[in-house]
């Protein structure tokens, strides 16, 4: 799971929460390699002739691409969340890959988890309201675990 719960201290307890990501960067090197290496295989027939450098500049230019596409994926999921529920208080902060870092705080007797099967922009969306505000949590995760988030945010919550 894309989530992890920590203690803190006795009372106080901390949610991460992070994307998925399916392919790791080593995975990503070796496919752009692999890409290059069977691009270059029609190359060798061509070897030492002008089409060859008619050639060469699209593979290059595809595995560039290839490269830049990863990174770029790569880049957007660098999102964090992270909830902080301690006796008192609940709080939850967002680092966004780009721009500032949001951030919510509610008493937590009147914070809440919220399940939105139907209603938010993915199935089983799961909201926290509290404060006279209700704000998204683990929007990138897939729909099992944001049905196993929204379980163990309740039971969390309701201690």
């Amino acid at each position: 799971m894309p989530y992890d719960w920590k203690q803190r201290s006795d009372s106080a307890q901390e949610l991460h929460l992070w994307p998925h990501n399916s392919l790791p960067p080593r995975g990503a090197a070796a496919f752009i390699l692999m890409v290059f290496a069977f691009g270059s295989l029609p190359l060798i027939a061509v070897l030492g002739s002008k089409l060859m450098w008619g050639l060469l500049p699209f593979l290059l230019i595809s595995v560039a691409g290839l490269w830049l596409a990863f990174e770029a994926n790569y880049r957007q999921r660098r999102v964090l969340e992270v909830l902080t529920l301690d006796p008192e208080r609940a709080h939850l902060v967002r680092h966004n890959p780009r721009g500032p870092a949001q951030e919510w705080d509610c008493d937590r007797y009147w914070a809440r988890a919220t399940m939105h099967e139907h209603d938010g922009p993915v199935p089983h969306y799961v909201t926290l309201q509290g404060a006279g505000r209700e704000v998204e949590i683990g929007a990138f995760l897939s729909e099992d675990e944001r049905i196993a988030l929204y379980d163990d945010l309740s039971r969390a919550l309701a201690r």
